[in-house]
């Protein structure tokens, strides 16, 4: 009688634990939770460093002082093909290499799910480009902490701002120095029309997935981003042919380098 006793509460425990284990684990896969998505500025293979030398695929030395640049309209996809489309409202980021908090994006209210790639432009999209000012607020504001990153409005956003000096650059005589500028924008024009110069960064995670778990803490996707991907790949940049670009023609070939400046690195899953 004992031993049936025994064996009955053994049992119930064992059930009521693999009860508890699933109703947390139920729990973990409901609900939401944030992405945090990490920009790791870089050129080549260092850090990226205000004030210190690389070398372009062109052997041009170049130095920067100015790394700004939009990005948007982020989709996860889900292990299963399915995607989540974050409210556009809620995914414009505008990340300034000096400010080190800005290079932390996070995603708010991602579905719990696992998650085998993330989707986004770099850049701002014709819509929100166009919008009335009073809806493009935060770092859209364009007199606030937008400032400097927008021309007008057929011409619309700054999407990568570039700065910096370099010896092979000439003379520039408004400055008295030797100095490059890459200020890459242009979304297709709402008056008249221009290049359409936004680009799509696909970023998979390979054999990780971005865990998210409503009672877990944010998963971090860290993410290179290589600022000399923007002299090359697939045309290297000469600097002393090309020192400044702005709204014509030749940001295309800006664009098209720096299209591919994003590599994910790694996933980190927190428990």
């Amino acid at each position: 009688m004992k031993n049936f006793i025994f064996k009955t509460l053994f049992a119930f425990s064992a059930f009521a634990l693999t009860l508890t284990a699933c109703k947390k684990e139920d729990e973990g896969l409901s609900g939401t939770q944030s992405v945090i998505i990490e920009m790791d500025n870089r050129a080549g293979d260092d850090e990226l460093v205000f004030g210190k030398n690389y070398k372009t695929a062109n052997g041009d030395t170049v130095n920067f002082s100015l790394f700004n640049y939009y990005v948007s309209n982020f989709v996860l996809v889900k292990s299963d093909g399915s995607e989540y489309t974050v409210p556009k409202d809620e995914c414009y980021f505008l990340v300034k290499h000096e400010d080190a908090a800005s290079r932390e994006i996070e995603l708010k209210g991602i579905p719990a799910g696992d998650y085998k790639a993330v989707r986004f432009i770099i850049g701002v999209d014709s819509l929100k480009s166009i919008a009335p000012a009073g809806e493009r607020t935060g770092v859209l504001d364009p007199t606030g902490a937008g400032a400097g990153m927008y021309w007008s409005w057929n011409a619309g956003y700054i999407f990568v701002k570039v700065e910096g000096t370099s010896p092979q650059a000439p003379i520039n005589a408004g400055a008295g120095e030797r100095i490059f500028q890459y200020h890459t924008g242009l979304f297709g024009g709402k008056d008249s029309p221009t290049l359409n110069n936004l680009k799509t960064v696909n970023l998979s995670t390979g054999s990780e997935l971005i865990e998210v778990r409503s009672n877990h803490e944010a998963s971090t996707v860290h993410t290179y981003v290589n600022i000399l991907e923007m002299f090359t790949s697939p045309t290297n940049i000469n600097v002393a042919t090309n020192p400044l670009s702005h709204a014509g023609a030749f940001s295309k070939t800006v664009a098209n380098n720096y299209a591919d400046m994003f590599t994910l690195d790694h996933v980190h899953n927190h428990n």
